[in-house]
């Protein structure tokens, strides 16, 4: 052996392990922060859709809102059911508090059976 330089050894499977848990903890990282900005994109297209009344556009950035929700609520470690579960619990309360949206439009209600009406 040259002086200074040390022998390579394969890593340990305790070493290995513990370099894929920094991966995925890194990744996950990177993956949450990549679904913060893709949800602040769709605000900003949502609002820019608003003001050039374009339907399309607003429809998808609705939709990309929706779904980066429920992935980024999976990767802080809400399952798609425990979403669901949170959202009829917050139509539920503010229902039974009058909500002024539900009182003006009923429109509280109309989500809530649209959602339980998916779930059956």
């Amino acid at each position: 052996m040259i002086p200074g330089n040390r022998s390579l050894s394969a890593p340990s499977m305790e070493g290995v392990e513990h370099m894929r848990q920094d991966v995925d903890i890194a990744r996950n990282r990177k993956t949450i922060e990549w679904l913060k900005a893709e949800m602040t994109g769709a605000i900003a297209a949502l609002f820019r859709a608003m003001v050039n009344v374009n339907s399309d556009r607003m429809l998808d950035s609705l939709a990309a809102l929706v779904l980066n929700s429920y992935l980024l609520g999976k990767r802080i470690g809400f399952q798609a059911e425990k979403i669901d579960q949170a959202i009829l619990a917050k139509l539920t309360e503010n229902i039974d508090k009058g909500h002024e949206i539900e009182k003006w439009y009923g429109d509280l209600s109309d989500l809530q059976r649209h959602l339980t009406s998916k779930r059956r």
